[in-house]
């Protein structure tokens, strides 16, 4: 069919998501799935450094946007503060200061070198003096400076770090009187950078004349609201799904302490607007209902792995992780696949094997672009215990080849931190280790350690708790075929596939729009960069 010419979809479907698409499994499947299902399936996702403008997934069209964060910076960093008013103004008059006194400093002792080899070469010892003499008031009023560009730049420092994150009354009490006087409008006031994505996406999305729109986590939610609005505003019946992959909530504040509370209510503000609502576990899903007072539950569609690839996917051979690893097969092996944080737990990880001497670690979390300060330190932290030749840091892979890359390993660890989103989760990895039917480590977090102990399929520790740790990793590889077997009851792991999960998200989008495949004009196409296979998959 030539590109100009009208064509019968079931519908145009407009995804957003506030990434570049290329670390995010979900949006690449929910994508490819959706498309494949016969929607007209355009994903729109942020462009900031990356130089691709557009490709496909399968029969789906990707976009990156290009995106001002200009936005990106709380309003009162760059303001004067009569909390601490000694600081230096917001900006680099701090750095420039300090560095300036290490200027005047070097200055000096050259000046002290000049005089002492001048002396050395036989100069008198009353011209020293003099010289020693004249130079004492710029010594002292370097000290004097030096002491007071110092103390500045520590008032600074201090407070840049108690508007951050600082819970005091003067913290709060802005943003107690935004939400007293706007409600949930009070992000506005509270983080403006929410807008960024409103100003990059909005007119793009009305371009497209989508069907549907579907929102991907709360921040894209108010852009697909508002382009809802929009949409209907001029005669349309756009429908709107949003698909919370996390509770705001429930979140740890990131960036600034209004960050969090300017969240909960832009989520608050648009929730309503939502003609569907997705979540990614059951959990969620009944905290979603309570939490915005939704009419009906909403549909859970997990974030399983897919079982059979698109050709265009399987074409590529998967690797070998012991060869990756470059040890045999008698060697005892855990797997742990995803990004590295704090939270993560994967520190019990690299502690336990002191205690394990045989044992050792893949850690599938190195990101294609070669940026992994996070894994180098982990390595930082294996050396220092003598264990980095056992800790194996390797890069991701795609996501439909994860499970079948980790198949040889022993067991899988999942080591989170409790936390409010961890105790509702069944993350990716969760999925991926089970069809690679690997003996399943998790911490106590509620609704895994739950699956995992009404399934068989591992055993639960307590979280950060390494002693517990070192015994439940004994007792699995003592014996991981009794936990291999639970994976062969009936209907296990074919209702945790993502072929299952799309069923579902193919319902939701049939209940919106009529069954009548519609004719729409294909989307004016966007620049196409050079083909290239997808980049791997981070979680």
């Amino acid at each position: 069919m030539p590109a100009n010419q009208a064509r019968a979809t079931r519908g145009r479907v407009v995804m957003l998501v506030d990434n570049d698409v290329q670390g995010d499994s979900r949006v690449q499947k929910e994508a490819r799935s959706m498309a494949a299902a016969g929607w007209e399936v355009i994903l729109l996702g942020e462009r900031r450094d990356s130089p691709l403008e557009t490709w496909m997934i399968g029969d789906a069209e990707v976009r990156l946007v290009p995106m001002n964060s200009s936005l990106n910076v709380a309003p009162f960093t760059w303001r004067r503060s009569l909390r601490r008013p000694l600081a230096y103004p917001p900006g680099r008059e701090s750095a420039y200061r300090l560095e300036l006194i290490k200027a005047r400093h070097a200055d000096l002792v050259a000046s002290f070198a000049h005089l002492n080899a001048k002396r050395r070469a036989g100069g008198s010892a009353a011209a020293h003096a003099v010289g020693k003499a004249a130079l004492l008031p710029v010594r002292v009023t370097h000290k004097a400076l030096s002491v007071w560009t110092r103390f500045r730049a520590g008032e600074t420092r201090r407070l840049r770090q108690v508007r951050k994150n600082d819970p005091n009354l003067l913290n709060q009490a802005p943003i107690w009187f935004w939400k007293t006087t706007m409600g949930n409008r009070a992000w506005r006031r509270l983080d403006p950078s929410l807008w960024q994505w409103e100003i990059a996406f909005g007119k793009v999305i009305d371009k497209l004349a989508p069907d549907i729109i579907h929102a991907n986590d709360f921040r894209m939610l108010g852009v697909g609201a508002r382009a809802t609005i929009r949409a209907r505003a001029k005669g349309r019946k756009t429908k709107l799904v949003w698909d919370a992959h996390e509770y705001a909530p429930g979140l740890v504040a990131k960036y600034h302490h209004r960050w969090l509370p300017a969240l909960t209510a832009h989520e608050a503000e648009f929730a309503p607007y939502a003609d569907a609502v997705l979540a990614v576990s059951p959990s969620l899903a009944d905290l979603l209902q309570q939490e915005h007072g939704l009419a009906t539950r909403p549909n859970v569609v997990m974030n399983a792995p897919v079982q059979a690839p698109a050709p265009d996917e399987s074409a590529a051979a998967v690797a070998d992780l012991r060869t990756d690893c470059g040890i045999g097969a008698d060697v005892p092996l855990l797997a742990y696949v995803g990004g590295i944080t704090p939270v993560r737990g994967v520190d019990i990880i690299i502690d336990a094997l002191p205690h394990l001497p045989e044992v050792h670690l893949a850690m599938v979390s190195m990101h294609p672009n070669g940026k992994n300060p996070v894994v180098d330190r982990t390595m930082e932290r294996a050396e220092s215990l003598g264990v980095a030749d056992r800790v194996h840091a390797l890069p991701y892979v795609p996501h439909w080849q994860v499970s079948d890359y980790l198949r040889p390993a022993d067991a899988a660890v999942s080591p989170l931190h409790h936390l409010p989103n961890h105790e509702i989760a069944l993350s990716n990895k969760f999925f991926e280790y089970s069809h690679a039917r690997l003996p399943l480590i998790t911490s106590d977090i509620r609704t895994m350690a739950e699956m995992v102990r009404s399934t068989g399929q591992g055993e639960v520790f307590k979280a950060q708790d390494l002693d517990d740790f070192v015994r439940v990793v004994r007792e699995v590889l003592a014996d991981p075929d009794k936990y291999r077997a639970a994976y062969d009851k009936d209907g296990l792991l074919l209702s945790w596939t993502w072929e299952a999960q799309a069923a579902v998200l193919d319902s939701v989008y049939s209940g919106l729009v009529p069954a009548t495949a519609a004719v729409t004009e294909p989307a004016a196409a966007a620049t196409v960069a050079p083909a290239e296979s997808l980049p791997q998959v981070a979680r």
